[in-house]
């Protein structure tokens, strides 16, 4: 499902605010999907949302699970009783994959008896409205549902966040690496890891303290994440004065590029360092590893490359890039 878009340097106060009343923050229409094969029906709730949401229509659980998967909408209503596939088997689907579990299923139906209405409930839905329905409440209901929803993923986000930099923390690092891993093994696609690591950043804080510590660690943070170039690239902090990235669909040569280039970008920025023995300004030391995913392999090969090559770029002078491709 897809959530409100955030500035990755938003304050946790921030978020917490907009958690509070998210439908002012999404920054888009709410996407709504009716499910129901009855055109009628289907006309009825549109008339009620239309004018302030985006509104989805189908006449078919099929359907129904084709538009989840590519329009991603933030709360689905649907109907029970459908041919083919009713609407307790579209909701048992939705909440059975992965990437679609946490979408909001309201049923709105003729059924009206208890048993209905706990087999519903059963399968992973949040409400069950009985045909016909009043507009005005199921307006409201989908209101409450959608700002619990948005308000679930605000809290979730906070939680992928790093606190300093507002860069995604390792938590999600990890949780990203291992999606990508997964995607590139089936596309056949080759998945990059970059990891980067402030040199000499201990004598630093002692230099400048650790307040000028936490603010250039800010600052190389969004200098790296300046260099990213594609939505699909990442960059987490990945602990204490390491940077980690994942790009996707980048050979060995792309990805040493990107490193060079965030190399220069805080070589442009002249931090001054006067504790480095490498020269007046702040460097970084960066490993890069490339692996075309395949059977018998895993997401730790590809980390664990990338940590040697940074270790063999802080070996030899520091300030340098090193990378090789696990294929």
């Amino acid at each position: 499902m897809s959530t409100p878009v955030l500035s990755l340097n938003a304050s946790a106060q921030t978020l917490s605010a907009m958690a509070m009343n998210p439908l002012q923050h999404l920054g888009r229409k709410p996407r709504l999907l009716i499910v129901d094969d009855q055109a009628v029906n289907i006309q009825a709730l549109y008339q009620v949302f239309a004018a302030d949401h985006q509104v989805f229509m189908a006449t078919s659980g099929a359907q129904a699970l084709a538009l989840c998967r590519d329009r991603r909408p933030d709360l689905v209503l649907l109907d029970v009783q459908m041919p083919v596939m009713d609407g307790f088997e579209v909701c048992r689907q939705i909440k059975a994959d992965a990437e679609l579990q946490d979408t909001p299923v309201v049923f709105v139906t003729a059924h009206s008896d208890a048993a209905a209405e706990t087999q519903g409930m059963d399968v992973g839905a949040v409400d069950f409205i009985s045909k016909p329905f009043n507009p005005a409440v199921v307006r409201a209901r989908v209101k409450t549902h959608l700002m619990l929803k948005l308000q679930a993923d605000l809290l979730r986000q906070m939680a992928f966040v790093d606190g300093l930099t507002g860069l995604h923390n390792r938590r999600f690092f990890d949780e990203r690496l291992d999606a990508e891993f997964q995607r590139a093994r089936r596309s056949g696609d080759t998945l990059a890891v970059l990891i980067a690591d402030v040199d000499y950043f201990k004598r630093y804080n002692d230099q400048y303290g650790h307040q000028a510590g936490d603010e250039v660690l800010r600052q190389v943070a969004q200098l790296m994440r300046s260099q990213l170039k594609r939505p699909a690239d990442l960059i987490s902090r990945y602990g204490g004065e390491e940077f980690a990235c994942i790009l996707p669909d980048t050979p060995l040569q792309g990805a040493l590029a990107l490193a060079a280039e965030m190399q220069e970008a805080l070589k442009a920025a002249r931090i001054a360092h006067v504790g480095s023995d490498i020269g007046p300004f702040l460097t970084l030391s960066l490993g890069v590893a490339t692996m075309q995913p395949g059977p018998g392999r895993v997401e730790a090969e590809l980390l664990v490359a990338a940590d040697e090559q940074l270790y063999l770029a802080k070996l030899h002078g520091r300030a340098r890039v090193c990378g090789r491709s696990l294929d």
